[in-house]
């Protein structure tokens, strides 16, 4: 199942709706939310989220734009990767 499941990650500088404006990206590109995290260390935000695109019919590329553009228009560094990838980093 890993195959369809995505890790976002979003981090910078805290400010008022970064949690609305991710997740209604994820929303508007029918992705499940799965599990999230969030943290605030000094001033400093982030967020891991964990999210199922198996029922979208947009493609990993076409959420990855999205949600890098939504990053630039927060002024956030958001990185977007398939959990397999992540998964597959750990075995060696």
């Amino acid at each position: 199942m890993s195959e369809q499941q995505i890790i976002v990650t979003v981090q910078g500088v805290d400010k008022v709706g970064i949690v609305a404006k991710v997740t209604s990206v994820l929303a508007q590109y029918d992705v499940n939310i799965e599990d999230i995290k969030q943290t605030l260390m000094q001033g400093h935000f982030v967020m891991f989220m964990l999210g199922d695109i198996e029922k979208s019919k947009y493609s990993f590329k076409e959420i990855k734009d999205a949600l890098l553009k939504t990053g630039e228009e927060l002024g956030m560094e958001i990185w977007v990767q398939r959990k397999e990838i992540v998964d597959n980093m750990h075995i060696i």
